[in-house]
C-alpha cells in the first residue's frame, strides 16, 4: 500500500503590523496649548481698542496658523489614541497629566472664536458662523465633560496628597469659562426671543460654574505655595495659569454685556452692563497682582537655571485672556488706562508666544519634546 506524501499548505501570511510611530507615544493633551495660544494671539489682536496698520492682516495669518495647528494636533492625538491606547489611558490616570485634558476643548473654542472674529475676512461671514457653531458645540460639550470627569478622577483614582495642589488643576475648570466668553459671539446670529436669551443665560451659567469651581481650587494652590515653597523650576511657568480664569471671566462678563440688549428684557440690560464693570475691575486688579507675583517667581527660577519645557506655553493663553478682559473694560468704562493696559499685555503675549513657538520648533527638531519623560521630582520643594 503506497503511502501518500503529506502536502503542507503554507500558513496564511499575517497582515503587516501597524507602525507604532513611537514619536506619538508621549504626545500628551498639553500640545493643544499651542493651538489655543496661537488662536488667542489673533483674537486678542483683533479686539484691541486701538487700530494699528497691518495688525488685522497679521491676525488673519495667525488665525490661519491656529486652524492648521488644530488639524495637525487633532490628527496626531487621534494617532496617539489609536496606536498607544495604553499610554493614553495612563495619561488619564496620571494626576500630573490628566488636568491637561481641559486643553482640547479650549483649543476648539479658541479657534472657533478666531474664525468668527478674524477668519470671516477669508471664508466669509456665513461660513465663519457655521465653523464657530460646530467648534463651540464640540468644545462646550467636551469642556463640561472635562470639568466633571477630571475632578471625579482626582477624587476616586488620583487621590493627591495634601499640600500638592498645582495651578494645572485649574485647566479643566476654566474650559466652561472659555465657552462663556466666546458664546456671546453667536447670540446675535440666533433668532430674537427665546433662543438668544437661552444662550445668553447658558453662558452666564457656565461663567458661574467655572468661577465657583476656581474659587474652590485657587486657595489650595496658594496654600501649597505658602506652605511648600516655590514649585520645581520646570513647573514655575504654570503659575501663569491662574490668570486664565481671571482674565477669561472678565472677558466673559464684558462680552455678555455687549449682546444683552438684543437678548434679554430691558431691566436686566443695565444691570448686566454694571456687573461687567463692578466685577471686571476688581478681578483685573487681582490678575495684575498675580501677574507680578508669578513674574517674580519666574525670574527667580530663571536665575536658578529654568530650562524650556512645554509649560512655557502657560505664559501665552492666560495673558491673552487678560488682554481681551482689559479691552472689554476699556469699551465699557472709556478709560484710556485700560486701553494701554490691553496694549501692554498684548505686547507681552506676542513676545511670549514667539519665544515659546521658536523653542518648541527647536525641541521638535531635536526630538527632545517627544521623548519619554524623565522620572518626576518632588511636587514642591522649599530652598533655603
Amino acid at each position: 500500500m503506497a503511502i501518500l506524501p503529506q502536502i503542507r499548505t503554507p500558513a496564511p501570511a499575517l497582515p503587516p503590523a501597524l507602525p507604532r510611530l513611537p514619536s506619538l507615544r508621549h504626545l500628551g493633551p498639553n500640545w493643544y496649548a499651542t493651538v489655543m495660544s496661537t488662536a488667542i494671539v489673533a483674537t486678542a489682536g483683533a479686539t484691541l481698542p486701538v487700530r494699528l496698520p497691518g495688525l488685522r492682516a497679521a491676525c488673519v495669518a495667525v488665525w490661519a496658523l491656529s486652524a492648521v495647528l488644530l488639524a495637525v494636533v487633532l490628527v496626531a492625538r487621534a494617532g496617539h489614541w489609536y496606536l498607544h491606547r495604553d499610554q493614553a489611558g495612563a495619561h488619564l490616570l496620571d494626576p500630573a497629566v490628566a488636568p491637561f485634558h481641559g486643553c482640547p476643548p479650549m483649543a476648539l473654542l479658541a479657534v472657533g472664536a478666531g474664525t468668527l472674529v478674524v477668519g470671516r475676512d477669508v471664508i466669509g461671514h456665513p461660513a465663519a458662523v457655521a465653523v464657530h457653531t460646530v467648534l463651540f458645540t464640540l468644545g462646550t460639550v467636551a469642556g463640561l465633560a472635562a470639568a466633571v470627569a477630571i475632578p471625579y478622577l482626582m477624587v476616586v483614582r488620583h487621590r493627591p496628597a495634601p499640600g500638592t495642589a498645582s495651578p494645572v488643576w485649574l485647566l479643566p475648570l476654566v474650559a466652561p469659562m472659555v465657552s462663556a466668553a466666546v458664546g456671546p459671539l453667536l447670540v446675535p446670529e440666533l433668532p430674537p426671543g427665546q433662543w438668544r436669551e437661552a444662550l445668553l443665560l447658558a453662558c452666564y451659567a457656565m461663567f458661574g460654574l467655572s468661577l465657583l469651581a476656581t474659587l474652590v481650587a485657587l486657595p489650595l494652590v496658594f496654600a501649597t505655595l505658602v506652605h511648600r515653597g516655590p514649585p520645581p523650576l520646570a513647573l514655575t511657568p504654570t503659575l501663569f495659569l491662574v490668570l486664565g480664569p481671571l482674565g477669561q471671566s472678565t472677558t466673559a462678563v464684558n462680552q455678555l454685556a455687549d449682546v444683552a440688549p438684543g437678548a434679554i428684557a430691558a431691566p436686566y440690560v443695565s444691570a448686566l452692563g454694571a456687573f461687567a464693570v463692578l466685577y471686571g475691575v476688581p478681578v483685573m486688579g487681582f490678575a495684575l497682582l498675580w501677574l507680578a507675583l508669578s513674574t517674580a517667581l519666574v525670574v527667580r527660577a530663571a536665575r536658578r537655571g529654568m530650562g524650556f519645557t512645554m509649560t512655557w506655553w502657560g505664559f501665552t493663553f492666560p495673558v491673552g485672556t487678560c488682554v481681551t478682559g482689559a479691552a472689554g473694560l476699556a469699551r465699557h468704562t472709556g478709560l484710556a488706562a485700560f486701553t494701554w493696559l490691553a496694549v501692554a499685555l498684548y505686547v507681552l503675549l506676542v513676545a511670549a508666544w514667539a519665544v515659546a513657538g521658536v523653542r518648541t520648533l527647536r525641541g521638535l527638531a531635536g526630538g527632545a519634546l517627544l521623548a519619554a519623560p524623565r522620572p518626576p521630582g518632588p511636587v514642591t520643594a522649599r530652598t533655603t
